[in-house]
């Protein structure tokens, strides 16, 4: 029996030694290749394999984006963000009588694509879309009163297309504080939040998981991209086999009835310094959708989904995702067991995190 426990301690002893070794060495590299630009390149020349993912989505993105282009899609990104560029001109305090005068072409050009594909097949290209694109410049034509020979060439070209939307509101307007709700009712939904990792063992109706994703869409989006997708899974043998791939769900994974896998579209890009929008859009999107939710009845848990090459390998076969698809979260749905505990989860003091006018 001693000497099993000093077999037990040498072994401890070892285990503890090679953990602070480990340290020591992984320090002196953090501390070196860490200290400039250049030195981390020369660090991540021998480690690429740690973004290339993303690099390859990224580049990959970047071409998808220009060989979509003239690709009849249900969405057009390149449309909206330019739309949305206008819209933003219209809202300008004052607003200039000329403006948009180096992409009003490009943005006709995209609109008239958008238009003959609606001309062929009504079915394929989202109306809405099309219906806020004609208002929209309908009214950048309108607004712009000076004279330009780019402008007039462009609404020209826009006049003699024959798309006739069915309606002609989807236009800036000014906003009105009609909320009901107050702060109070707020904060009490945020404090009613909290992730919950065991569920009722009842189905999620669908018609409750749209009308929350209702309420996510309307989340701020570069130039009204909205680059994701929310890919449901409420079969539940699907959902074993989707919930089972993160390391965040061990342990519960059994438990969740309606697993959803938050996927932001690189593809919507034409520049790599757009690359890290579909995070924060999505992320976004995804709170107001678990803040919908929770009026709902329903709730809900963020699955951490680490850039972890032998998952994402994974996710992506047996989601069919292509490359230029970044899962951003996984996010368990569900109705809360009446008897399962949720964590507390201090929240960090306000000091600790917020302050103003500060430059250092």
């Amino acid at each position: 029996m001693l000497k099993k426990l000093k077999t037990i301690a040498t072994n401890l002893l070892a285990i503890t030694w090679i953990r602070k070794t480990y340290e020591v060495v992984n320090r002196v590299f953090l501390e070196t290749f860490g200290s400039s630009r250049i030195l981390a390149h020369f660090f991540y020349m021998f480690g690429f394999l740690a973004f290339n993912r993303e690099q390859a989505g990224v580049l990959r993105g970047r071409r998808n984006y220009y060989r979509n282009k003239n690709q009849d899609r249900t969405s057009r990104v390149e449309l909206r963000r330019n739309i949305h560029r206008l819209e933003k001109g219209l809202v300008m305090r004052p607003r200039r009588d000329i403006f948009a005068r180096d992409y009003i072409t490009e943005t006709v050009e995209f609109y008239e694509l958008a238009a003959q594909q609606c001309a062929t097949d009504t079915s394929t290209m989202e109306s809405s879309e099309m219906e806020w694109a004609h208002n929209v410049l309908a009214e950048y034509f309108r607004a712009s009163t000076g004279s330009d020979p780019v402008v007039d060439a462009a609404r020209a070209r826009f006049a003699q297309l024959a798309y006739q939307p069915q309606t002609s509101d989807k236009i800036p307007y000014v906003k009105k504080n009609l909320s009901s709700v107050s702060y109070e009712q707020l904060h009490e939904l945020a404090m009613q939040r909290r992730s919950v990792r065991w569920f009722d063992e009842k189905p999620v109706p669908r018609e409750l998981v749209d009308k929350a994703l209702v309420i996510g869409r309307q989340s701020p989006t570069a130039c009204n991209r909205l680059p994701y997708e929310f890919r449901i899974f409420d079969d539940p043998e699907m959902v074993k086999t989707v919930a089972g791939l993160p390391f965040g769900s061990a342990g519960y994974a059994q438990n969740i009835p309606t697993i959803i896998v938050v996927v932001g579209k690189l593809e919507s890009y034409f520049s790599p310094r757009d690359r890290h929008a579909i995070y924060i859009d999505s992320s976004l999107a995804a709170m107001s959708f678990m803040y919908g939710l929770e009026t709902l009845g329903l709730s809900s848990s963020v699955i951490n989904w680490p850039d972890f090459e032998p998952l994402e390998a994974t996710m992506q076969k047996t989601l069919g995702l292509d490359v230029t698809d970044r899962v951003i979260m996984l996010i368990a749905v569900g109705y809360a067991h009446p008897e399962g505990l949720v964590p507390y989860s201090q929240k960090k003091e306000l000091d600790t995190f917020r302050s103003y006018n500060q430059l250092r």
